[in-house]
């Protein structure tokens, strides 16, 4: 039996929306068509994936193992869609994702250099999406900050960098040389908590439990801007910070929190000899310099 990804896709929708209107809605068909098509899928799978009732719609624990599996196998035809269409038109091309404040002209010069017909292309990435544009097909390598979701991966490290918070320009610690996590207990911090664990840690045990949900935030564009408007305060690398400086926020050494590590990632399943070739590159990226804030 052959999985229809088409009805696969339908599940996924599903199964995020836990609705079929909203669902049916995000897939742009009629709900019908799309309750027909789970049925199918049910059918073909012979297992139920959803229970209906007053209370609204759930995952059975099918469903639930269906929704874990489901991502990285249509993320993964997407993929080789996109690399056997790149392969289609004759020009080899190869696609760098990479973090803001990361520079890569070094290593793509290098690779260049070896494969002169190589079209390069570069894809500037966030914290959101650094890994999902390796399972989807989007580049063939990126240059990602840790952490990371590393299954499936190959993580080769980089370098390190300093990390410092943005405050406000008209914050009480804005003019200081260096602050403690403690410090800025009574800020909002405008990021995912996994993404400064320290910082989390610090929050749990100030019993700071109570703080209003940090919307999802895609660039770092939309962090100063909230930074500077006074709804909190930001953690970014140093380079970062250096990158998008402005005149309303101040960048501020923090004491106890750890350095960023900027790592190389691919597909573990991936034998091209370009991405060999990068990783080796890639050892000429450099970290930014330690003075960048001065």
């Amino acid at each position: 039996m052959d999985v229809d990804l088409r009805k696969l896709r339908y599940f996924v929708a599903v199964a995020e929306e836990l609705h079929f209107g909203r669902a049916a809605e995000r897939l742009h068909i009629a709900q019908p068509v799309l309750s027909r098509q789970i049925r199918a899928l049910e059918e073909e799978l012979r297992a139920e994936l959803f229970v209906r009732d007053r209370r609204g719609t759930m995952l059975t624990p099918a469903g639930e193992q269906l929704r874990e599996d489901a991502p990285p196998l249509l993320a993964a035809s997407e993929a080789l869609l996109r690399r056997v269409t790149s392969a289609a038109r004759g020009t080899p091309t190869f696609t760098i994702g990479f973090m803001p404040g990361i520079t890569v002209t070094s290593a793509v010069r290098a690779l260049t250099s070896r494969r002169p017909g190589l079209e390069v292309r570069l894809l500037r990435t966030s914290w959101v999406d650094q890994v999902e544009v390796l399972h989807d097909g989007r580049a063939d390598v990126s240059i990602v900050r840790l952490p990371i979701d590393r299954q499936g991966l190959q993580v080769v490290p980089l370098f390190q960098e300093p990390r410092v918070v943005v405050l406000p320009l008209d914050h009480p610690l804005a003019g200081k040389q260096s602050v403690a996590i403690a410090d800025l207990a009574a800020d909002h911090l405008l990021q995912d908590p996994d993404a400064v664990p320290e910082w989390r840690d610090v929050a749990l045990e100030m019993r700071e439990r109570d703080r209003p949900e940090v919307p999802r935030i895609h660039q770092v564009e939309e962090k100063l801007e909230l930074v500077a408007s006074g709804a909190g305060v930001c953690v970014i690398p140093l380079s970062t910070a250096g990158f998008y400086t402005r005149p309303d926020v101040v960048p501020v050494p923090v004491e106890d929190i750890g350095p960023n590590h900027v790592c190389l990632a691919w597909m573990a399943t991936r034998r091209s000899p370009l991405i060999r070739e990068f990783a080796e590159a890639a050892s000429s990226i450099a970290p930014p310099r330690s003075d960048a804030m001065t």
